[in-house]
C-alpha cells in the first residue's frame, strides 16, 4: 500500500506541475487580449478551467470588447465537459451540501484522470483531491506570474508549457487505451476534434469528440 500511495503523489504532483506552470501563457495572453491583472486572476479564481479561460482570452484577443457574448459562450462551451466528469466522480467523492461546491471547482481534466487511473477508492479520492488542490494553487500562482511579466516574457508559446500539459495528460490516458474499442474510440475522437476545430466555435469540437465515447459504449453495452 505504502507504494501505491508513494505513486498516486508522485503522479499527482508530476501533473500538477506541468498543467499549472501553463498558466503563465494564460497570465501573459489574458493581459495581451487587454485584460487587466485583477481581471485574470479572477478568471484563474473562479473560472479554473484551462480550456475555457484561453477560449476566454483568445475570442477577446481577435474581437475586442464586441466579442465578449461570443467569448462567454465559447467558454462555456468548452466547459461542458466538466459536467460529465462531475457525474462520474460524484459516487467516488461522496460530498454533499457546501462540501459538492468545493469540489466542484477542482473537478478539471487532471484531477479527474489521476483519479480514475488508481485502482482503490482511497487512492481514487487522494489522487483527486490533491492533484486538484495542487493545480489549483500553481495555476494561480502561474497566472498572477504571467500577467506581472506580461510582453517581457516573450511569445509564451515557445516554452513549450502547452505542450508539457498534452503530455502530462496523455501519460495519464495511454495506459488505458487497452483493447482494439479503447484505441478506435480515441483515434475517432481526435481525428473529429482535429478536423472540427477550424470549422466550429471554441468548445464544439470537444464535445463532438467527447460523443465518440457514447456512441462506442452504445454500440458495446
Amino acid at each position: 500500500m505504502p507504494s501505491k500511495v508513494s505513486s498516486v503523489v508522485s503522479t499527482s504532483v508530476g501533473v500538477a506541475v506541468a498543467t499549472g506552470l501553463y498558466g503563465i501563457s494564460f497570465g501573459a495572453l489574458a493581459v495581451a487580449a487587454g485584460l487587466e491583472v485583477w481581471q485574470a486572476m479572477l478568471l484563474s479564481l473562479l473560472m479554473f478551467s484551462g480550456g475555457s479561460q484561453f477560449a476566454f482570452v483568445g475570442v477577446l484577443a481577435t474581437g475586442g470588447g464586441a466579442a465578449f457574448t461570443a467569448a462567454i459562450v465559447g467558454a462555456w462551451l468548452l466547459g461542458v465537459r466538466n459536467g460529465f466528469y462531475a457525474v462520474s466522480m460524484a459516487p467516488i467523492l461522496e460530498k454533499t451540501g457546501f462540501g459538492r461546491l468545493v469540489t466542484a471547482q477542482l473537478v478539471i481534466d487532471e484531477s479527474t484522470a489521476v483519479s480514475q487511473a488508481q485502482a482503490e477508492i482511497s487512492n481514487q479520492r487522494k489522487g483527486f483531491w490533491l492533484t486538484g488542490s495542487l493545480i489549483y494553487l500553481f495555476w494561480n500562482l502561474a497566472t498572477l506570474l504571467g500577467a506581472w511579466l506580461g510582453d517581457s516574457i516573450g511569445d509564451p508559446t515557445v516554452w513549450g508549457l502547452d505542450a508539457a500539459a498534452a503530455a502530462a495528460f496523455l501519460g495519464l490516458v495511454w495506459p488505458r487505451l487497452k483493447g482494439l474499442t479503447n484505441l478506435l474510440t480515441a483515434a475517432s475522437a481526435v481525428v473529429i476534434a482535429t478536423l472540427m476545430s477550424p470549422l466550429v466555435p471554441p468548445g464544439v469540437s470537444i464535445l463532438l469528440a467527447g460523443s465518440v465515447a457514447f456512441i462506442f459504449g452504445w454500440r458495446h453495452r
